[in-house]
């Protein structure tokens, strides 16, 4: 394979890859596992926007963390640009719905967190770059009781974004936030993400929030959580708060809570046979 053909492979070749992944949990009671997500496969590619929903309990989290190599599943792989993942590495970050800041830091001080982490001096000039991306610039002094729940979940983004990870995992990180507030920092994000073009899996349980962030919505099933449908949202970028409204939106918006409903029903038929 010449030169021009291996450059032509990678860029086919997806950045995430799961494979036939199977992860469960052992309880403490117990000696038999409860799986939680089964026989999920999934490809991401370079800088796409991927959002996933379904029922609690169906394994979107324990997938982000499987992702990040804090969780290892019992069965298939984790690829990441074809190399499996066995331990969390500086390509990923994560976000999380809590916003995890320390207290007694200052915004400065919780952005340069995750670069000291790593063994770094942190970069004043970078994690100023970041503060102002996010929207914070004139914060950088405040300690986190001094903010707004949608200023200390940019922080948290900033300090993700500050060691430039290749992929973005998100775990609801909008979910303890108002929903003015949560759909003013989803616009804030995508801009973000038009800047950075960062990889990024994002959980939410909010069918609009997953489809104005996406370029395509993964839907998985309940307990023990499998893709049931994979959803490719076709509306022009850059978004716009108004596009919630248009038909297309609609659209989408139908199929998915058709597709979720179909699987509550299904999952309460389940549960009275058993």
């Amino acid at each position: 394979m010449d030169q021009r053909s291996e450059l032509a492979e990678v860029e086919r070749s997806p950045h995430v890859e799961l494979r036939d992944v199977r992860i469960a949990y052992k309880k403490p009671s117990e000696s038999r596992y409860a799986i939680v997500a089964d026989d999920v496969g999934l490809r991401i590619q370079q800088g796409e926007f991927v959002t996933i929903v379904g029922p609690s309990g169906c394994g979107k989290t324990s997938l982000l963390l499987a992702i990040d190599g804090l969780l290892r599943p019992i069965r298939g792989e984790i690829l990441i640009r074809g190399r499996p993942v066995t331990r969390p590495g500086r390509d990923r970050a994560m976000v999380f719905q809590e916003f995890a800041l320390l207290p007694w830091r200052t915004v400065f001080g919780n952005v340069a967190f995750g670069m000291e982490l790593q063994g770094g001096r942190p970069s004043p000039e970078r994690v100023e770059r970041y503060i102002n991306l996010v929207g914070l610039n004139g914060f950088e002094r405040h300690h986190p009781h001094q903010l707004s729940g949608g200023m200390r979940q940019r922080v948290g983004l900033a300090r993700a974004l500050a060691v430039n990870p290749e992929i973005l995992l998100m775990d609801e990180p909008f979910g303890a936030l108002d929903a003015q507030t949560r759909e003013v920092m989803a616009g804030e994000l995508l801009r973000i993400w038009q800047v950075e073009r960062k990889t990024v899996v994002f959980v939410t349980h909010d069918i609009d929030e997953a489809i104005f962030l996406a370029d395509r919505v993964i839907v998985m099933s309940a307990a023990p959580g499998r893709v049931i449908a994979e959803i490719h949202v076709a509306l022009p970028r850059p978004r716009r708060p108004e596009q919630r409204a248009s038909p297309e939106f609609a659209e989408y918006r139908s199929c998915l809570h058709r597709l979720l409903f179909q699987e509550g029903r299904g999952e309460a038929d389940r549960e009275k046979a058993g």
